[in-house]
């Protein structure tokens, strides 16, 4: 019984220093080659750093392109979907709270037309990107704020698509925080 105890602390004491120690300082190690140094891919503006480039968040004015809603108010720490199936009452009236709120700051736009991942949050809460069609709808607010020609804006939208890993991985998307920032380095 003894050789079967030893064994047994010799084995745990082998893996707490592979699981506690060798495994992530590999993976800190593996992170220094991405964007941002494993530290996070951050949007710097003038030399000041306006957030973080995978994190959604909130711009809830009419000059700013609209992110996706979070079902976690944009709380990192915090990272989840509402959990609430398309036919619980109080999603659904979530939901339809949302498409107002978007109706009556873009006038023009039909219920129909609105692109369902501006009503409805991901399943992070955090989503940073939309599609280059939800960017596009917002495009005639924004240019009516900020007194721009539309086309410019369109053509900024493009400009800040990303498209598909390989052609072939993913959607296209547009990251609402470096669409924002480029916005203002427009004027």
């Amino acid at each position: 019984m003894k050789k079967y105890i030893m064994q047994s602390l010799k084995l745990t004491l082998v893996m707490i220093v592979l699981c506690a120690a060798v495994y992530p300082l590999v993976i800190a190690g593996i992170a220094k080659f991405a964007p941002g140094g494993g530290k996070g891919e951050t949007v710097t503006v003038n030399g000041k750093i306006v957030g973080y480039a995978n994190i959604g968040q909130r711009f809830t004015a009419d000059k700013y392109f609209r992110s996706r809603p979070s079902a976690v108010d944009y709380n990192a720490a915090g990272s989840a979907g509402s959990n609430k199936g398309p036919g619980n009452p109080d999603y659904l009236q979530t939901v339809h709270e949302r498409i107002d709120t978007f109706l009556a700051h873009n006038p023009g736009v039909q219920k129909e037309q609105i692109p369902a991942e501006l009503v409805t949050a991901s399943g992070s809460g955090l989503d940073p990107d939309l599609s280059p069609a939800a960017a596009r709808i917002q495009a005639k607010r924004i240019a009516a704020t900020r007194k721009i020609d539309e086309q410019k804006i369109i053509r900024l939208i493009d400009q800040q698509t990303q498209e598909p890993l390989l052609g072939l991985f993913g959607p296209s998307k547009v990251n609402v925080l470096k669409l924002n920032a480029a916005l203002d380095q427009l004027q």
